[in-house]
């Protein structure tokens, strides 16, 4: 069976250590273990590592030291990404203080990604972006992405049978 090829945005990084949402972080962990083990093929962007490189001290350091735990594929910016990123903008998706939150999309759809992993609710996890994905997908003639919380990836309890 192939590997889900995985985008993760910077909430899922940034949940690894953070420990005011502890539901979160466990399943980001859980999730994060899964990702170690080499079960799926994780894709960072440039907008990612940016924005993890922005974070105050500590926790920098320590969500440098997570990503150096992972083997994965960094999607650098580039005239196609903005251009798709743009697109989401246009066709009011998001608006245009959104458009980080636009290039994380547009660089998993360019990566050729099946998810986007996310915790961003407001801008990425939500029925309108997942709409809108569906339709820029289709008008630009990439594969379908689907849109996840780290929760629905991290795997069941098997405590819970």
């Amino acid at each position: 069976m192939k590997k889900l090829k995985l985008y993760l945005d910077t909430s899922v990084i940034s949940h690894l250590d953070q420990r005011d949402a502890p539901d979160k972080m466990g399943d980001t962990r859980k999730l994060w273990e899964r990702v170690k083990s080499g079960e799926f093929d994780v894709f960072l962007s440039e907008i990612t590592i940016a924005e993890v490189d922005g974070c105050q001290e500590p926790k920098k350091t320590t969500l440098f030291a997570y990503l150096d735990q992972v083997q994965y594929t960094l999607i650098e910016t580039s005239g196609r990404t903005l251009a798709i990123a743009q697109r989401f903008i246009d066709l009011g998706v998001l608006r245009p203080k959104s458009f980080d939150d636009c290039q994380h999309i547009a660089a998993a759809i360019v990566g050729g990604c099946d998810v986007i992993v996310s915790w961003n609710f407001k801008h990425i996890v939500n029925h309108k972006t997942m709409m809108g994905v569906k339709a820029i997908t289709a008008l630009e003639g990439f594969g379908d992405v689907l849109i996840y919380t780290p929760s629905v990836l991290a795997g069941g309890d098997d405590d819970d049978t």
